[in-house]
């Protein structure tokens, strides 16, 4: 690596802790209601939607109105996408979307997924991508956000059955956190040269004089909030390699870093909610450590082994491999190479990214109550080592939540080990290969772990754009999400109930490095354990091969 190259990943990391720093503080002053800039607009909204904000929800209150909220989301996207060529701004005179197609869609943007197996600038109107995607992006990412701190509540609360109002935080998040910093970031692209317009297409003449036909539309409001939100779905088909998305390196750079700011500030959040901010920093620690390690595993590999081809010349190998790292590890499915095209150990570092969970950052919020996942297992294997009836900032930790959180890490592996193999045996599953051997496999696996862990990004080498696939991911989406969002609630509520233990000489400190190294190892066995077997046959051997002159 050069020295810039250095400097960049350098400074990558040294303005996430500070961003880390600071938006988490101002995060922590939004949900504790110290902000009240936008009250009118709070209550406009409130009234609007008939809600009342001061009523206090039990976690099956929350979950109830989350689930509602959600339902009508997956409807409306998919309404406007059967529907869009009866609807205004589609100066392309676009179709509707094919059934199974425009549900996949829908409930990839309803789960926070935003996997993609079309083009957008072929297949979505203007309408559709802002009221139905664009949208989604908010309000979904939102939805995670208000779980994290429903679970934030929940460790904090004292014999009480309250986790907050879900209305409350879904419009708290929108309003004070994710629409300020969209709008920063849109303005900032939109001067890079990220396009924002409702014109129509322009067909002009190539050098060569064939006529090509350039596709614009309002762009930079979503791009902003598909990074902020770890959402990902591009506007335009190729996604952050595409000039009218991602134009310059500093474009490249912010929109690296806007994917992993939230995640990120969401610990330093939780730290303040539960009255001590080292307990933020230690599961800060935890994501950096392992995505620090992928990190450098995925550049080792790039720069010492892979090509340009797949890449943006003017990205690089450095930026692309960032990136991909960063978007696995943040549930992001924005791309801005070919992950196809890179390396076996970048495809296998963005595989354990994702099949580890949301614990690398993960998506906004998702991330926060993904770890704490494994944290309730970390405790509790420590509580086993010592004796000890297992604690964690002085809530005791007893089998219904050891239980509630099994069931949230094993939900998403065991959608993968079921379908991705169904795939690889199916002839609708392995006829939309387009590589032979464990790169095939790694295709259909990616695809799989993407869905399953709402992360949206792509081998790209597979066409999943099929009957087969829409359904499939869809159902691995749902599973993915709400399989683990539920049970999240669920232990909220039961360590809402439960009184405060006060530390003793047998407290198992949460906030040393001894509990960071427990908890990155947990996670770490655990994901061995569960995808070891197929890893080594896909990537793993497909380096092997490549050392001996074989590619797929």
């Amino acid at each position: 690596m050069a020295a810039t190259d250095w400097a960049v990943v350098g400074l990558y990391f040294a303005l996430l802790i500070v961003g880390t720093r600071l938006l988490g503080g101002y995060m922590a002053r939004v949900y504790t209601g110290q902000i009240h800039t936008l009250q009118p607009i709070e209550t406009a909204i409130h009234r609007l939607a008939g809600v009342d904000p001061r009523v206090a929800m039990s976690w099956r209150a929350y979950a109830t109105a989350l689930l509602w909220f959600n339902a009508w989301g997956f409807g409306v996207v998919l309404i406007l996408q059967l529907a869009q060529h009866y609807l205004p701004l589609n100066p392309q005179g676009l179709g509707p979307v094919g059934l199974w197609s425009a549900y996949n869609t829908a409930v990839s943007f309803m789960t926070n997924t935003n996997w993609q197996g079309y083009a957008g600038e072929t297949t979505q109107s203007y309408l559709t991508q802002m009221l139905g995607l664009a949208v989604q992006n908010f309000v979904s990412a939102a939805t995670g956000m208000t779980v994290a701190v429903a679970f934030m509540r929940g460790l904090a609360g004292r014999s009480t059955q309250s986790l907050g109002n879900f209305w409350d935080d879904l419009v708290r998040s929108v309003l004070y956190v994710l629409m300020p910093l969209s709008l920063g970031l849109a303005v900032v692209l939109i001067g890079q040269g990220v396009v924002q317009s409702f014109a129509p297409y322009v067909s002009v003449l190539t050098l060569s004089g064939a006529e090509q036909v350039i596709p614009l539309g309002p762009a930079a409001s979503q791009i902003a909030i598909k990074m902020l939100g770890t959402n990902g779905g591009g506007f335009f088909n190729a996604n952050g390699a595409h000039p009218f998305e991602n134009p310059t390196p500093l474009s490249n750079f912010l929109q690296a870093l806007a994917i992993l700011i939230i995640p990120g500030a969401f610990t330093y959040t939780f730290g303040k909610l539960v009255g001590d901010v080292r307990q933020g920093w230690s599961l800060f620690a935890a994501m950096v450590v392992l995505f620090a390690a992928g990190l450098a595993v995925a550049l080792w590999s790039q720069l010492s082994y892979g090509t340009l081809e797949g890449q943006e010349v003017r990205i690089g190998p450095v930026g692309s491999t960032l990136w991909a790292v960063a978007t696995t590890a943040a549930s992001n499915g924005s791309v801005n190479a070919m992950h196809s095209s890179l390396t076996p150990l970048v495809g296998l570092v963005a595989l354990i990214n994702m099949q580890l969970g949301e614990v690398i950052f993960g998506g906004v919020g998702a991330g926060l109550y993904g770890i704490l996942m494994h944290v309730i297992v970390t405790v509790f294997v420590a509580g086993l080592m010592v004796g000890r009836t297992p604690e964690y900032l002085g809530k005791k930790i007893e089998s219904f939540e050891v239980r509630l959180a099994m069931v949230a890490i094993i939900a998403p592996n065991a959608v993968i080990l079921i379908l991705a193999p169904l795939a690889a045996l199916l002839p609708i599953g392995f006829g939309s290969l387009s590589s032979a051997g464990p790169h095939g496999l790694s295709e259909i696996l990616y695809a799989f772990s993407s869905a399953a862990n709402n992360n949206g990004s792509a081998f790209a080498g597979l066409n999943a754009n099929t009957d087969f696939y829409n359904i499939a991911l869809g159902v691995a989406m749902l599973v993915g999400r709400f399989a683990v969002l539920l049970p999240a609630l669920a232990i909220a509520g039961s360590l809402a109930a439960k009184r405060i233990t006060p530390a003793s000489a047998g407290t198992f400190p949460t906030h040393q490095p001894l509990f960071v190294g427990l908890l990155v190892a947990v996670i770490l066995i655990v994901g061995a354990l569960t995808f070891f077997p197929a890893l080594t046959l896909g990537p793993i051997v497909e380096h092997l091969l490549m050392l001996q002159g074989r590619t797929f």
